[in-house]
């Protein structure tokens, strides 16, 4: 739940400066002189890309905790079965040894979305979060029925 919050305070603040960067960049297209314009419609661009990140980043974890979600009901979501160092961070040798697990799984059933999904987590708890984020898409795309990489 506190990570739901922190996500919505901090897309709720990038909304906020996203406007406040568009109002400027309104006031100087404007103001109407050439080079003004120019900067004002350069201003404007960051907004624009900053609310679709926003967006595309806000879709991709909605259908990942739907993912999360039935694979709950379905009693599939992975075990936590990671040691721990005592600070409590997860043992690298441990993620590791999952991570080998979940990729087996994952080679033996590669249509299987809940297998991506659970590779996804696997490299998430090894902190390789590129791949994490990539195996999510693709469980993600098996889940729908959308050709990989759509």
């Amino acid at each position: 739940m506190r990570a739901k919050i922190s996500y919505v305070i901090t897309a709720a603040v990038l909304v906020f400066y996203f406007v406040l960067v568009g109002s400027r960049g309104v006031m100087l297209i404007q103001s109407g002189t050439a080079i003004t314009v120019t900067f004002g419609v350069a201003v404007l661009i960051l907004p624009v890309i900053g609310l679709w990140f926003l967006w595309k980043n806000t879709q991709f974890v909605r259908r990942a905790n739907a993912l999360a979600a039935e694979l709950d009901a379905e009693g599939g979501l992975p075990v936590d079965e990671l040691q721990r160092t005592p600070s409590g961070r997860i043992d690298r040798d441990s993620a590791d040894e999952v991570f080998a697990k979940r990729k087996a799984e994952t080679e033996s059933a590669p249509d299987d979305w809940r297998s991506w999904f659970r590779l996804a987590v696997a490299y998430h708890d090894a902190r390789d979060t590129p791949r994490a984020r990539k195996a999510m898409q693709r469980a993600i795309a098996l889940h729908d029925g959308r050709p990989i990489g759509a």
